[in-house]
């Protein structure tokens, strides 16, 4: 005689806990995906971080008198410029990669040669400590410099002499940017907490147009489109639409300390539509790197670091990702690439050569039909999964054959609360429940109490096990005050009930306390 219910299933509980972590999104999974390298002993803060716009994109860090050029693929540095009399402030890579430019707090520009280390240009005119340049992206002449004179300098660099100065700030000029479109327009910050677009062809050396932050400006950056700036002062970045007039479109104010740097990031370059979304990246003095959606106006994903941070960068090829920290460590995200295992698979796979399409067996072949139950199966072959032997538990078993309250005593042996609470789950769908309660002698309602006084309590089991310990009581209230053992449980389980009640209460009182602080926080 066949078993009743054959195609009975193992019972599994409909209370599934809750993840106490959220799902990450694609999006932190890519950030995440940059596995950090640490980089030490580069003496002091490091204050500026440039990668090179040519292939294979090497990045250069200034710290202390030294500016060090770092190979992207090892991570070891390539070659070190020592020829400084001052703290290094700032550099910059030329369009084409060859020549690197950077400043100190002299007032000294250096132009050099990246293989030879060799200095080509002295640009001198800046009277005070110089605390950014940039070469322009497509332009090979010309570099911006400002610093704590207050003055942005327009330079030719064949010639050593400054073009332009653009007056205007009234406080030290910290950071700047060329636009993406146009060789000849620039965007400088200040400490007067004003950001001012220049355009070299005006003439006067007038700025074009001045948005005011509200904070000392530590650092600017062009957007790709070249019509919108995101700029860090104080705990906020903001984004400004310069071909709107100068129009705030939104401040992230997600850091808890100054914004130091700021740079454009970009998502994946695995297929053409992913590539073109780019992200804001801040770091700030509070350890958080922040990556920006300014298209969703939202924090995609947030990382920590055990020290204050002072520079950003991040390169064109979307494979490294650098943070400088203020105690002279480095922190370099590598980001294994998918196109490298692409290649070295596609490699071994025409290595075989024309062997390979003469092994593959085709239905025409005698062999074909002989093929035994090892064999694997091709790509395009028809797979038919014959049926896995399902492994019934004891209680499983039990409950296939109808005898309820032994599945009920059998499960509550075994002491995993969540096969217990499966079985009362099918028990209370087959309304069995309250009368396997009934029958169960004294022993067994003892080990049915011990269970509720344990885990009547925990927040996933309680909407169950409150409704059953209450029913328990209501219907063996006489067997329970006729055995001493029994009572002994009843004040255990009052017992945990008193003490959860007080964690609710205490939770509660927090929860006061906090709820005002939070919306004073998202207000401000």
């Amino acid at each position: 005689m066949a078993e009743p219910n054959s195609t009975f299933k193992p019972i599994k509980p409909k209370l599934k806990p809750k993840p106490r972590t959220p799902k990450q999104t694609p999006e932190s999974k890519y950030w995440s995906s940059f596995k950090t390298h640490q980089i030490p002993d580069l003496i002091s803060s490091i204050t500026s971080l440039t990668f090179s716009p040519s292939p294979p994109h090497p990045f250069a860090a200034t710290h202390s008198t030294s500016l060090k050029i770092f190979n992207p693929q090892t991570l070891s540095p390539s070659s070190t410029i020592s020829s400084f009399s001052d703290v290094v402030s700032s550099a910059s890579f030329r369009s084409d990669g060859l020549l690197i430019a950077a400043s100190d707090l002299s007032g000294l520009i250096q132009v050099f040669d990246v293989k030879t280390r060799t200095p080509l240009r002295k640009l001198r005119s800046h009277t005070r400590p110089v605390r950014f340049l940039k070469y322009p992206l497509h332009d090979k002449l010309h570099l911006v410099s400002g610093g704590d004179d207050a003055v942005v300098k327009y330079w030719d660099v064949a010639s050593e002499t400054p073009l332009l100065e653009l007056l205007g700030h009234k406080d030290y000029v910290r950071c700047g940017d060329f636009s993406p479109v146009s060789h000849e327009m620039c965007v400088t910050g200040s400490y007067d907490h004003t950001v001012k677009l220049w355009d070299v062809r005006v003439t006067g050396s007038k700025t074009v147009m001045e948005v005011n932050h509200g904070k000392p400006v530590e650092s600017v950056v062009f957007l790709p489109s070249g019509g919108l700036v995101a700029t860090a002062g104080g705990n906020s970045v903001r984004i400004w639409d310069f071909i709107g007039g100068g129009k705030m479109v939104y401040s992230m104010e997600s850091h808890t300390k100054t914004v130091t740097s700021v740079c454009v990031g970009r998502v994946g370059k695995e297929n053409v539509e992913e590539g073109r979304e780019h992200r804001v990246l801040s770091v700030g003095l509070d350890g958080y790197m922040k990556v920006f959606d300014y298209g969703r106006m939202k924090v995609t994903h947030s990382m920590r670091f055990p020290a204050p941070l002072m520079s950003i960068g991040f390169s064109p090829d979307c494979g490294v990702r650098v943070i400088g920290s203020s105690n002279g460590v480095m922190y370099v995200g590598k980001r294994k690439m998918k196109e490298e295992n692409v290649e070295s698979s596609l490699r071994s796979f025409w290595s075989l050569g024309v062997e390979q399409e003469r092994r593959v067996m085709r239905p025409s072949y005698f062999r074909y039909f002989h093929r035994g139950q090892g064999e694997k199966p091709k790509e395009g072959d028809y797979l038919v999964m014959g049926p896995k032997k399902v492994k019934l538990a004891e209680h499983d078993k039990l409950l296939k054959k109808f005898r309820h309250k032994e599945a009920l005593v059998s499960v509550l042996g075994n002491k995993n609360p969540e096969n217990v609470v499966a079985v009362m789950e099918e028990l209370v769908a087959r309304r069995k429940l309250l009368k396997c309660v009934e029958n169960l002698d004294n022993e067994e309602l003892g080990s049915l109490l011990m269970f509720l006084q344990k885990y009547s309590t925990v927040p996933r089991f309680s909407g169950l096990l409150m409704g059953l310990t209450k029913k328990v009581l209501e219907m063996r209230v006489e067997d329970i005050r006729a055995s001493e053992a029994l009572k002994g449980q009843i004040r255990n389980l009052k017992r945990s009930v008193e003490e959860e009640i007080r964690i609710q209460h205490s939770l509660q009182e927090l929860q006061g306390i906090i709820s005002p602080l939070l919306r004073i926080a998202g207000r401000g």
